[in-house]
């Protein structure tokens, strides 16, 4: 794998995502944390994994340079698509994962940190969905499990405004399990991870499975919905705008269009 590593201790996977300098979900990277999970699907030697972020981020977003190759709205929903799928892949995986978040987990980085069972963030770490500053929606079921989490109106304030919130907030709102200073992240995630990997495989791939039942069936029609609304958006004057000033490091202009 080119963008990620692991390593195994006490039963548990610790997967590092490193493609600097702000660990961008390329579309790679997220064929890559699919193969991974595949990888390690059957390996009775792994019963839990913890995902965090080398550098000074978990991941600050989607690969916005990536985005400038695609050519049409069809193709963006269908990257969209792809990324929802490989998430819900991991939200539905029968082996506990933690997200352990320091830095920032912003657009995608968030979105991959919400399919995971469990996040512990770093108390000033900060997570949000930016895209609407870009001209653009989110793509990887960022809508459809914002909400859950933290509520409609909290969603809809940090979607429309692309504030991120702090780790302590995230705590605070029920985004995150914990919060933790800078130190102690990954040992208290270790110590979580471990406590876990202690309990019956058997019972814990069962418990993910009844989780799965609080998702009701408006969630996935939502999921699909934005996936087509990715790719509506991506085609208009406002997007190209985004994209632009991102890429040129200068505030947008949106004209409606």
């Amino acid at each position: 794998m080119d963008f990620l590593q692991y390593t195994v201790e006490n039963q548990v996977a610790f997967l590092t995502i490193n493609r600097p300098p702000a660990n961008a979900l390329s579309s790679g990277l997220i064929k890559e944390i699919s193969a991974f999970l595949d990888e390690v699907e059957a390996n009775n030697e792994i019963r839990v994994i913890v995902i965090h972020g080398e550098g000074k981020f978990f991941s600050a977003g989607a690969d916005i340079k990536e985005f400038t190759t695609v050519t049409s709205g069809e193709e963006f929903s269908r990257v969209a698509a792809a990324g929802q799928k490989v998430f819900e892949k991991l939200e539905n995986f029968p082996k506990p994962v933690i997200a352990a978040i320091h830095g920032a987990a912003l657009g995608g980085g968030l979105e991959l940190a919400m399919s995971c069972h469990i996040r512990l963030v770093t108390e000033n770490a900060k997570l949000g969905l930016p895209e609407l500053q870009l001209g653009l929606v989110p793509g990887f079921a960022g809508t459809q499990r914002l909400p859950r989490f933290v509520g409609p109106a909290k969603a809809a304030e940090m979607l429309f405004t692309s504030e991120p919130i702090t780790g302590n907030e995230a705590a605070q709102l029920g985004l995150a399990n914990k919060a933790y200073s800078e130190g102690e992240l990954l040992p208290k995630a270790k110590e979580m991870a471990f406590k876990i990997a202690k309990k019956s495989p058997i019972a814990l791939k069962t418990a993910i499975e009844l989780l799965r039942y609080t998702k009701h069936d408006g969630f996935y029609k939502g999921v699909e919905e934005e996936a087509a609304a990715f790719g509506s958006v991506f085609v208009t004057e406002d997007a190209k705008e985004g994209i632009g000033a991102f890429i040129e490091k200068r505030e947008p202009v949106f004209k409606g269009k």
